[in-house]
């Protein structure tokens, strides 16, 4: 058997080296400090909201005496339902005014930000990827890949302008009907009455069923999904609920300036204590509509 020939070593092409992702523990972080305060003080007003309207609408159901005299009577939880919606209110300008911001540092110009990559629009690619997931639920397709932004996740975003919109303009004008009346008929706000109710009542059905369902009730979420409140998740997570993200971060190089240090057990305690109890108070007032319009609806 003859000796293979020598290799000469200058003729031999390297493999390139591709730098290897360090992780070390830490977490990729998808939502900043101030997204994660204005959801939290959004979950508080709209959760006092809900209650106090609800109270209000149902007034002559037990349950609703029960929390009125908790909130320390009817004419209190109207107090507290406008205190409620004032900061509910300033949160909304709040984020319009970061949108401003953002829109100045990121991406310099509306027609960037809107129409970009990761817009919170809706696109052909998200009608896409909702055939793909009924599919998905049927058998008949595999999972989409989803990116930062899915139809839902936006649908829900969108749905605070709308409630903003037609809810807010509508509590305004019950609490000041004196101020509104100098421009508009007085039976517009009847009108007002109506669309407030029936809106808002629309508003807590939907987020305590759609919404909790799709953040928290998910099987790949179940029993809940905290980054909303940690503003971090793991980056087997992040490989795994938005794939084309992931991709996207790891060709441009850009997934380990989002990595971050977990939060320490206690806080993710504390965290989870929120959601629970955000959670059963939801569900709570979902099972006290539910009585009172099949029971004692008036």
């Amino acid at each position: 058997m003859r000796n293979p020939a020598p290799v000469n070593p200058a003729s031999v092409i390297p493999e390139p080296v591709i730098p290897k992702l360090v992780i070390g523990g830490r977490e990729y972080l998808r939502f900043t400090r101030l997204n994660r305060v204005l959801h939290v003080i959004m979950i508080v007003t709209f959760m006092s909201l809900a209650l106090t309207g609800m109270t209000l609408k149902f007034s002559y159901t037990p349950w609703a005496v029960i929390l009125s005299h908790l909130f320390g009577g009817f004419e209190s939880a109207g107090y507290i339902h406008r205190v409620a919606a004032t900061l509910m209110i300033a949160t909304f300008v709040t984020h319009l005014v970061d949108l401003v911001r953002r829109k100045r540092k990121d991406f310099r110009s509306w027609r960037a930000m809107i129409f970009g990559k990761d817009t919170m629009m809706f696109t052909r690619k998200d009608l896409a990827e909702f055939l793909g997931s009924m599919k998905w639920f049927l058998g008949a397709g595999s999972r989409p890949q989803y990116g930062r932004w899915t139809y839902w996740e936006k649908f829900d975003y969108f749905a605070v302008f709308w409630g903003m919109m037609v809810i807010g303009s509508t509590g305004l004008m019950l609490w000041f009907p004196e101020l509104f009346t100098l421009v508009l008929p007085g039976w517009l706000i009847n009108v007002a009455t109506i669309i407030h109710s029936d809106e808002a009542l629309l508003a807590v059905g939907f987020i305590f069923t759609v919404h909790f369902f799709n953040t928290h009730l998910r099987p790949e979420k179940f029993p809940m999904d905290i980054v909303i409140f940690s503003g971090r998740m793991d980056v087997d997570e992040l490989r795994e609920d938005k794939p084309a993200e992931y991709e996207d971060l790891v060709q441009t190089g850009k997934l380990e300036d989002h990595l971050v240090e977990p939060y320490p057990p206690i806080v993710i305690r504390t965290i989870r204590i929120f959601g629970w109890t955000a959670l059963c108070v939801g569900f709570s007032i979902v099972l006290w509509i539910i009585y009172a319009m099949i029971f004692a609806y008036r």
